[in-house]
């Protein structure tokens, strides 16, 4: 089986997406099926990966992947994707679309109809009831009613990554089946992580200190300015406490953020985005693991953070809290409530059984998100798509 994904971007400041992605790549490839990956060289508004379009195919753990240069910031519209696409596009059994509101999901919807292949489309949280009302509301819905509606009706299936998102694209009442599948991802490398001071040592103001740890994107959408807020309360009780905010995002959000929490002074650290063994050193130091988002489709940072064993406070907002196997796995603090979230967080800097406790479950249920059953899944999907024999069963 040959399967073509296609996002707009996988630049590591888009934060989940881009992590995910290649994952399931690897997943899949280990499944025995073909994936070849096509994006843009976008990386982050207003900057492109340097000299990836002149590479052609790139080989990643058994999978390919290949550049395009996008002409706009807006829509990252691509013309030589759009022409690739409609040339190759019929060379594959199925296409899987990542994103909505894109250049890349259109131009691969529009090709995959005009050579019959049928298409998956993962929404990414794009068509979450937030996202709709808050991200360029007009704009949105025009798109959305004269472009993406007609791409999503005529896709094979939406893929929905928690239980929360399939209900609300499902209120959209496409006509398209919604197929919900959550994600994996390979958490092995969080089993055993750096002691405590491997952070001390690379950020010293956390030497001695409690350390509240949010680790995603500096983003409108994760309640940030309601994290500030919280920890102004906290840090009026408890000025031993410090907290950390890894993440980057856009250069104007990210200033407003730091003017709002200035009077904190150097308690607020900011490290920028971080990743490899810096990463490690702060989920294998944090205390307690915050993240207040008021829309996730899916949480990659949260379920990453459960299988680091760390004690975690986030909201409703945040999809991966439905799932079953994460109820009793976290704390659920109220959307935009700076003073239930002090609360909760006060709570267990303040109780280490309690911690280990919640921690102990984090990293049970986390289990529960594997990428090789991420990828067995995806890959009955296609099978059932385009009625691909099982060679294990096919005589």
């Amino acid at each position: 089986m040959k399967v073509l994904h296609v996002i707009p971007s996988l630049s590591v400041k888009h934060g989940g997406p881009s992590k995910v992605l290649p994952v399931m790549a690897a997943g899949l490839v280990a499944e025995g099926v073909q994936v070849d990956v096509v994006t843009t060289d976008d990386d982050g508004p207003g900057c492109r990966l340097d000299d990836v379009c002149a590479q052609g195919w790139i080989i990643q753990d058994g999978w390919r992947l290949r550049y395009f240069p996008k002409q706009t910031e807006f829509y990252k519209v691509s013309l030589p994707l759009l022409r690739w696409l409609m040339r190759e596009a019929g060379n594959y059994d199925v296409v899987h679309v990542h994103a909505v509101f894109s250049f890349a999901t259109l131009a691969a919807g529009w090709a995959s109809m005009l050579r019959h292949v049928p298409f998956v489309v993962r929404p990414l949280g794009t068509l979450s009831a937030w996202g709709m009302e808050n991200r360029r509301r007009w704009l949105k819905w025009a798109s959305f009613r004269l472009l993406d509606r007609p791409v999503l009706n005529a896709a094979a299936a939406i893929h929905c990554t928690s239980v929360q998102e399939a209900g609300e694209v499902k209120a959209l009442r496409l006509r398209s089946p919604v197929e919900m599948l959550p994600l994996g991802f390979d958490l092995s490398g969080l089993d055993t992580l750096p002691a405590r001071s491997a952070m001390e040592a690379e950020w010293p103001v956390t030497s001695g200190k409690q350390v509240l740890l949010f680790l995603s994107r500096l983003d409108e959408k994760k309640g940030v300015e309601c994290l500030i807020d919280a920890f102004a309360k906290i840090r009026q009780t408890r000025p031993d406490v410090v907290l950390v905010l890894a993440g980057s995002g856009a250069p104007d959000y990210v200033k407003a953020q730091k003017e709002r929490a200035a009077s904190l002074g150097d308690a607020v650290l900011w490290t920028g985005h971080v990743e490899g063994e810096s990463k490690r050193a702060l989920l294998g130091g944090a205390d307690v693991f915050v993240l207040p988002s008021r829309s996730e489709n899916f949480g990659i940072a949260l379920l990453e953070a459960m299988a680091a064993g760390l004690a975690c406070v986030t909201t409703p907002g945040v999809a991966l809290v439905h799932e079953e196997d994460c109820r009793d796995a976290v704390v659920i603090s109220p959307v935009d409530d700076a003073n239930a979230l002090t609360g909760h967080c006060l709570s267990l800097l303040s109780d280490a059984t309690a911690r280990a406790a919640l921690a102990g479950r984090a990293r049970v249920a986390a289990r529960a998100f594997s990428s090789e059953l991420m990828a067995s899944r995806l890959k009955e999907l296609y099978r059932r798509l385009v009625s691909f024999p099982d060679p294990a069963t096919d005589p």
